[in-house]
């Protein structure tokens, strides 16, 4: 989810909890810190839909009409194909138990409430019990837990590692564990609700007042106005609680996130915080020396129940975590929270969505996360340059700002959040991220994130219901059509794919496997976009360049944003650059990496390489020197 609003209260949090730390003093060409391991490459699966074969979606359709996919539909085989593609993580989303609009009350499970769902399957941002699954993903939904089990050891055996999402900042306004461990107290259960904010409640209150469902706008009205006695405009909860994106009304407006509540972390709403702060220069410790600062500690009882909850899931097999709006919830909590999960399991996988520029390293080092989304700056500048009105020059400065912790900052071009690249508010045309995907797979050393059905240009045309075009709906029951071509009623083959489908995947296919096996995207980076923009005829900002090298691998890679017009020209390695890749007068052998069929020459004279280039539109090359 996104913040929509910031009140008081929220900024407050930011303000008090972050601060924004002097960046490293470093060299350009240098590298930041020492990266052993191989590039590694997340697929994001939105798991009730995967493999979901339905295609009537209807609009507002329930469960019957529309289908709903399962843990079991991800086979061996459907496992084999997406390690093959070059994944080695996969991120199953919406996996914890969140509120959905299908009875299960057979299985002692409640009905939540239309009109504090969103959609009909329900947000997976609002989860109702965090140790169980959502029933919906389950063939025997007594068994839920069990086939989630099978399903960790099926990915395990692909060679594949599991995230999930943990959603911190808040709970479903319904949350009530049934699986929850003897001896766990359900969040809220032991609260003082007579007050607005004590630092041991989990949520915060406006005491004696009711909650009120918001007024509707915009002709919206809960499952599309299709008849249930469960929409009756209201939602019994009393004392109110403060909804998820921080309001502390009591009958939140339509825009807020008010399917949810906000967790308290020991902040009061003036911003006081109730628990000790991290000693000056603590961000450059150890995740050990987090975990032991704490022991002695005491800290907010919601810390305590996310940790337990991280350490669960841990325990049950998955191998990391997905923090959803990590910067709305204070960096001594994560400091506590991921050194707790390191001391368990060292090589978990950390992601958060931190949207704030300023508050990169200070959750990075203070909240020892491993990845940060690169939105704000990186991803937006990259759809702005797909979009044909962005130029490339704005990359490098980014690429510079963010050198010191680069290795952090997760790169992508779809998630469930943003826009298909196919749809027609993004590019139109799933074609047109095929220089984008080159170049934020092997800018630098960061993962590299895909969403499922962006290998095939998945559009997102459909209705679904709650959610709109342009995003494949995570509030509703629906099918994903180019997906559901390469899934082919579940032989996982690409049977009914377009011959476009089925040469996109491929180009997925070539550059993510070459990516992870590459040493050279694992170690330097050197600018030549600026010094062709000032010295290099017909290089135009819709034309980015960069080399990438190792002591075993050197690599040109340039790619042409522009899906109309072709380029010629002498591409030229500067002297600086040559120094750092050892080389000297003579010519070398550069061959593509991508369809091994392009092949040039280095040519270096007088301290200057040149290498002749001739993109077409679209048109990437990853040059390696042999």
């Amino acid at each position: 989810m996104k913040a929509i609003k910031h009140i008081i209260f929220v900024l407050l949090l930011l303000v008090m909890s972050c601060k924004k730390e002097e960046k490293m003093d470093v060299e350009t060409m240098e590298p930041q810190e020492v990266v052993t391991s191989g590039k590694q490459v997340v697929y994001q699966v939105f798991t009730r839909l995967f493999g979901n074969t339905n295609t009537n979606n209807k609009p507002w359709g329930t469960i019957e009409e529309n289908g709903v996919g399962k843990f079991n539909d991800f086979t061996d085989k459907a496992l084999s194909e997406i390690k093959k593609l070059g994944v080695t993580h996969i991120w199953y989303t919406g996996v914890p138990h969140h509120d959905v609009i299908t009875d299960y009350t057979e299985y002692g499970i409640s009905n939540d409430d239309p009109d504090v769902v969103k959609g009909r399957a329900g947000s997976p941002y609002a989860v109702k019990d965090y140790y169980n699954v959502n029933p919906d993903l389950a063939v025997n939904v007594e068994n839920r837990l069990e086939e989630f089990q099978a399903l960790i050891k099926r990915t395990h055996a692909a060679g594949l590692k599991v995230i999930i999402d943990i959603v911190p900042n808040h709970v479903a306004r319904n949350y009530k564990s049934i699986s929850k461990p003897e001896g766990v107290q359900d969040f809220g259960e032991t609260d003082n609700k007579t007050v607005v904010y004590d630092v041991n409640n989990n949520f915060y209150y406006n005491p004696k007042e009711n909650f009120e469902v918001p007024n509707w706008e915009h002709h919206y009205v809960p499952l599309g106005g299709r008849s249930t006695e469960l929409v009756d405009g209201a939602f019994l909860e009393f004392p109110a609680k403060w909804t998820g994106n921080g309001t502390s009304a009591s009958r939140p407006n339509m825009n807020d996130w008010y399917e949810t509540v906000k967790v308290n972390y020991g902040i009061s709403p003036e911003g006081v915080k109730g628990f000790d702060e991290l000693p000056n220069g603590f961000e450059n410790e150890t995740y050990k020396k987090h975990f032991e600062f704490w022991q002695d500690k005491t800290v907010p009882n919601s810390w305590m129940k996310f940790r337990d909850i991280a350490l669960y899931w841990l325990g049950f097999g998955v191998d990391g975590f997905r923090y959803d709006m990590a910067e709305m919830v204070p960096v001594e909590f994560w400091s506590f929270m991921n050194s707790s999960i390191k001391m368990k399991n060292p090589e978990a996988f950390l992601l958060a969505e931190v949207y704030n520029p300023s508050l990169y390293r200070d959750y990075i080092k203070k909240g020892k996360m491993d990845y940060l989304y690169d939105k704000v700056q990186f991803y937006d500048t990259l759809k702005h340059v797909v979009q044909g009105y962005g130029k490339t020059d704005y990359i490098p400065p980014i690429l510079d700002d963010l050198k010191d912790i680069e290795h952090h900052m997760l790169h992508f071009l779809e998630n469930h959040d943003e826009q298909r690249l196919a749809s027609p508010d993004f590019a139109g045309n799933a074609e047109k991220g095929r220089p984008a995907m080159v170049v934020s797979a092997t800018s630098t050393t960061a993962p590299t994130m895909i969403y499922f059905g962006q290998e095939v240009g998945e559009d997102a045309s459909e209705n679904p219901g709650f959610g709109d075009s342009t995003r494949t709906s995570i509030f509703d029951y629906v099918g994903v059509p180019a997906h559901q071509r390469w899934v082919n009623n579940k032989q996982f083959d690409g049977g009914q794919l377009t011959d476009s489908e089925r040469e996109l995947r491929d180009f997925y296919k070539r550059l993510l496997n070459f990516t992870i096996h590459s040493s050279a995207l694992m170690g330097d980076y050197g600018d030549i976009h600026q010094y062709n923009r000032e010295h290099t005829e017909n290089y135009t900002d819709k034309v980015f360049s960069f080399v990438r090298w190792s002591t075993s691998e050197k690599l040109i890679v340039i790619s042409n944003f522009d899906a109309e017009n072709s380029f010629e020209f002498q591409l030229k390695i500067p002297e600086n650059i040559l120094k750092h890749l050892d080389l000297e007068d003579g010519t070398y052998l550069l061959k593509d990496q991508l369809y091994n069929e392009f092949l040039s020459q280095l040519i270096i004279e007088n301290r200057t390489g040149s290498v002749e280039i001739k993109l077409k539109p679209l048109e990437s090359f990853l040059l390696k020197m042999e």
